[in-house]
């Protein structure tokens, strides 16, 4: 029918041929094909291999966003990260989160809980990570022009309040995004991918199976 939608399949389905030996291949995958949304590398695969994969090329920074409220950004956090491979991410605060945005990347994603701003703290000097805040504070810098250490924890705070004050005490620095329209902030979750994306842009390699 004319301007009908067409729905396009993700994915592939059952393996062709004789399926490969291969343990690292899902035999229920190999028989009925893989929707799922993973690069074309790991078609096939189960999923604990694919961690396992991804574990051998992390990142060195963290990613934590603060989790007083049930903040609804957390789930792009956590689909940021997984796209940029952090090593992990840390909620800080309660522990529920709104997993919808995450479009199920935390299965591949390391998630870390911290009950309390001290606790993850505690648990940043114990690894002797930097804390990094991500604010529009006054007195911020630049993240356009800062230099991102390679071994940090980019810290984001609460949608609406933004770090919290024992949070932002413990920052060896914080960072703002530039902006240029006429609203005060943009959320975690976009924060997030800038941020992100420039210690990339500082410190990453291509992908795997793309040129330089």
């Amino acid at each position: 029918m004319e301007g009908a939608e067409v729905e396009v399949e993700v994915g592939v389905g059952p393996w062709p041929g004789e399926p490969p030996t291969d343990p690292r291949y899902d035999p229920e995958l190999l028989a009925y094909g893989d929707r799922r949304n993973v690069v074309d590398r790991y078609r096939y695969w189960r999923r604990e291999a694919i961690v396992a994969d991804l574990d051998l090329r992390r990142h060195d920074f963290h990613v934590a966003i603060e989790n007083w409220q049930h903040d609804f950004n957390i789930g792009t956090v956590v689909r940021n990260a997984n796209a940029f491979l952090a090593a992990e991410v840390h909620v800080v605060g309660r522990r529920r989160w709104n997993r919808r945005g995450a479009m199920v990347t935390d299965r591949y994603q390391h998630v870390r809980h911290h009950e309390t701003v001290q606790g993850f703290l505690d648990w940043c000097r114990s690894s002797d990570l930097p804390v990094i805040g991500i604010d529009n504070l006054p007195g911020s810098r630049p993240l356009e022009s800062a230099v991102l250490p390679r071994r940090c924890v980019l810290l984001f705070g609460q949608e609406g309040p933004g770090l919290s004050e024992p949070a932002r005490a413990a920052s060896a620095a914080v960072f703002s995004i530039a902006q240029y329209g006429s609203t005060r902030s943009i959320n975690a979750g976009v924060a997030s991918g800038i941020a992100m994306h420039a210690w990339i842009r500082a410190y990453g390699d291509p992908p795997p199976d793309q040129p330089a």
